[in-house]
């Protein structure tokens, strides 16, 4: 029997974000930039891949190094960043990989023979005398480079608008010849940033940053970050490079405008920026984001969840899930991690007293993730579980805190049972006779008592 996919579909102590997945050969593939775990800013790995086979997307593969920050000319001393990146396949059938650096404003590209082998560098986009885009008068900053190749051209996609910031006007798109280098059509604004976005659209969704682009059914989507960060909309045009209209948020990395189990204005997960994209698997679509963890915005990892393109177009929102590609709810039965939760919050309080998932070690200790910080009233909620017969609830936790964890199907539902905990120095288990209701279910722990201890994980018996 095939493992059972949890969100974060990679390792607990793995932090990729800024997901764009593809499918080559039969595998999935995921690009992203590298966080750091307890890192200070953005994106300070070097990149990585991981790839899966589309029979079983519980069997992830690590592919190792594929480029590291100093492979570019203008970074052999590692000061930047490697921001989010973008691969596809040129005409001569390499792939191709798009990034910038975090303290220039240009697009820099690698090449490599295999999806994730060993990336060279191979230049910069540039126009036909030789100026790389971004340096050019006129020219706006380049950022977040999202890339679709058909036949011998190339769609690139860029751009970065701050709220207020009247100097970024929106999206752009720009035409790259055959050599994935030269443009061949100077950039076009396809969607509107923040001061551009009144009377159209895009009003109140307008661009932030995050460019991917696909095409599904004779629609192109560019699929962005909207002003509100922690939201991923698409639009889509029959034109690449015209007449975007928006379409809709495919999902929220705070469960906004979700309103099945909260209110739609409540956020059910520490919100923050966000960046991903759509994919194609066996037949079935899937929307790939990140969350944040740990606290900060800077040790962000991949989720994922299923969604449908009706036979418009439209993409209907997603809700953040435990189960994410699973396929279907998690068994009713076993011991379950407690960093699969994809909600956290602490009612009335403020964002800075809410419960986060952390590790322990360093980074690239492969330390199982837990979730720490859990005080009076703190909600901690996993979704979904195929639930029968379940007679009892056993908590594993650590640390000071003395109270219990009453055990729901919903945030505002009557407690099950409440499980006992008391301080313990090593993660101790704590159980109850606890009856959950046949059926497809959430399960959400509440924490009432003092102090602040962690959860490892549950186990339903």
């Amino acid at each position: 029997m095939k493992k059972q996919l949890f969100n974060p579909y990679l390792p607990s102590w793995e932090y990729i974000p800024d997901g764009e997945p593809y499918v080559f050969d039969g595998r999935v593939y995921v690009y992203g930039s590298h966080d750091r775990f307890n890192g200070y800013v953005f994106c300070l790995n070097d990149y990585v891949c991981w790839s899966a086979p589309v029979s079983d997307l519980s069997d992830w593969r690590y592919e190792g190094v594929i480029f590291k920050k100093t492979d570019d000319p203008l970074n052999a001393d590692g000061r930047m960043c490697l921001y989010a990146p973008d691969v596809t396949v040129g005409p001569d059938g390499r792939y191709y990989l798009y990034y910038v650096l975090d303290k220039v404003s240009v697009v820099s590209v690698a090449v490599c023979d295999t999806p994730a082998g060993k990336y060279e560098f191979y230049g910069y986009v540039r126009y036909p005398d030789g100026t790389r885009l971004g340096e050019k008068e006129g020219d706006e900053p380049q950022f977040d480079p999202g890339v679709l190749t058909e036949g011998d051209i190339t769609y690139m996609y860029t751009g970065f608008c701050g709220i207020g910031d009247k100097s970024r006007t929106g999206a752009m798109c720009t035409v790259l010849e055959a050599d994935m280098l030269t443009i061949k059509e100077k950039p076009v604004f396809v969607a509107p940033g923040s001061c551009y976005g009144k009377g159209t659209s895009f009003e109140g969704h307008e661009f932030f940053e995050a460019s991917s682009i696909r095409k599904f059914g004779g629609l192109y989507y560019f699929i962005y970050s909207s002003r509100a960060m922690n939201e991923l909309c698409y639009a889509t045009s029959k034109n690449p490079l015209k007449n975007f209209e928006y379409g809709g948020v495919i999902v929220s990395n705070c469960d906004l405008h979700i309103d099945t189990y909260k209110a739609a204005e409540k956020e059910a997960y520490p919100a923050g920026n966000n960046h991903g994209s759509v994919v194609e698997i066996d037949g079935r679509f899937y929307i790939f984001y990140h969350r944040q963890t740990n606290g900060t915005w800077f040790s962000r990892q991949g989720c994922m969840e299923p969604i449908e393109i009706d036979d418009k177009g439209a993409i209907k929102q997603a809700q953040m899930t435990s189960c994410g590609g699973n396929g279907g709810p998690l068994q009713g039965m076993g011991e379950y991690p407690a960093y699969i939760a994809c909600n956290m919050f602490l009612p009335g309080s403020s964002k800075a007293n809410a419960p986060k998932i952390t590790q322990d070690g360093r980074d690239g200790d492969e330390e199982p993730g837990f979730i720490a910080n859990i005080t009076d009233t703190a909600v901690i909620g996993f979704k979904y579980f195929d639930c029968k017969g379940i007679k009892k609830v056993t908590v594993k936790t650590r640390g000071y805190g003395r109270g219990v964890f009453e055990v729901k199907t919903a945030p505002d539902a009557e407690a099950l049972g409440e499980i006992n905990v008391e301080n313990a120095n090593i993660w101790t288990a704590f159980s109850a006779n606890i009856s959950v209701p046949d059926g497809v279910n959430a399960l959400y722990f509440v924490y009432k008592g003092s102090g602040s201890p962690s959860l490892a994980s549950f186990c339903l018996e």
